[in-house]
């Protein structure tokens, strides 16, 4: 039996307007053909790199191809400083960092440095997910950024190339890296290093040449940066959780239509569920790694670690007394009301 012409007309009709919507739903939204830069200061294959990967691809999904995320890894387009103040300027549109690195302009998230303040992933999400997180964010537009989501850096710790660290004197006199953040420098200082604040980018040749002794950061870090080249001793410190900022600039987020504003918010929860699960999963790959090319990694005994906590309280006093007293209590209310989630 054949199906009339014109029953046949209609279907063909029904079925080429059917794929019409499907394949041109991004073409009917409001979205412009755009170019955008999106800098990392760590490698490709690192965590911020699969998260960076991953925001590129359903950025791309959503838009039809029509928004064009080019990721420039390895601190080509400089460091996080640099990068931060060209997203104020306009010339970058999208990075991710962590918001230690955003201290020096918005204060209020030193409250994510306070040191040894998470005590697992898992509260750290329920943290960063949920109002509090929102209320941190709330402080970046006037200051010239946006943020779309917390990703995962992970629990910061030593290396260096001459001795493990097994209890606190072991940091004593040792010249560590760190970041440009005060707390940081404060924070080592106080439990016996010689901070020295500088930008990633430098870190490796500094190592080499033993300009400085170590570093502080995750050993997914460690792995794709090929630290484990240049450093011998891991000590799981765990002194910071970091989380990243997956961020824009305000200059290009006010440039966005509705539509443009939805696709990125979308991708970035996206982006940061997947990333997320990959940091944790890379995190004891990168141990592997690590000691598969001679780095000798140590735990730290609990109470050795209370007593870091203790050495540091000060620090942790003299950033949250810089804070509107409300954010610390709300802070510290999050923490206690988290703390069981493992």
């Amino acid at each position: 039996m054949h199906t009339p012409v014109t029953q046949r007309t209609f279907l063909s009709v029904a079925l080429a307007s059917a794929l019409a919507l499907t394949f041109s739903s991004a073409q009917a939204a409001d979205i412009k053909a755009r170019n955008v830069k999106f800098p990392i200061v760590n490698a490709i294959d690192h965590p911020q790199g699969l998260g960076a990967q991953k925001f590129v691809e359903v950025v791309n999904q959503k838009s039809g191809g029509k928004i064009k995320i080019k990721v420039f890894p390895n601190g080509t387009l400089g460091g996080e400083q640099q990068v931060a103040a060209a997203m104020q300027g306009g010339t970058v549109e999208v990075s991710m960092m962590s918001p230690a690195q955003l201290v020096g302009t918005v204060k209020e998230f030193v409250v994510l440095d306070f040191p040894f303040s998470f005590a697992s992933e898992k509260q750290a999400d329920a943290v960063l997910d949920g109002p509090f997180g929102k209320k941190l964010m709330d402080y970046m537009p006037a200051k010239g950024w946006v943020g779309l989501g917390f990703m995962e850096q992970g629990y910061r710790s030593i290396s260096n190339s001459k001795h493990p660290i097994n209890k606190l004197e072991d940091i004593k006199g040792l010249k560590i890296r760190t970041i440009l953040n005060p707390l940081y420098v404060d924070m080592l200082n106080t439990l016996g290093a010689n901070a020295v604040p500088m930008p990633f980018p430098e870190l490796y040749s500094a190592m080499e040449t033993k300009t400085v002794d170590g570093q502080e950061n995750p050993e997914t870090t460690v792995d794709a940066s090929k630290f484990y080249e240049v450093q011998k001793y891991f000590s799981a410190t765990r002194h910071i959780y970091n989380p990243q900022m997956l961020m824009v600039g305000k200059k290009f987020w006010d440039s966005l239509s509705a539509d443009e504003k939805k696709i990125f918010e979308e991708a970035a929860i996206e982006a940061r569920d997947v990333q997320r699960k990959a940091a944790r999963a890379m995190t004891e790959k990168s141990r592997k790694v690590m000691t598969d090319h001679g780095m000798q990694l140590n735990e730290i005994a609990p109470a050795e670690i209370a007593r870091m906590r203790d050495a540091v309280k000060p620090v942790t006093d003299k950033y949250a007394a810089q804070l509107d007293p409300e954010l610390v209590k709300a802070f510290r209310a999050e923490l206690e009301k988290t703390k069981d989630l493992k």
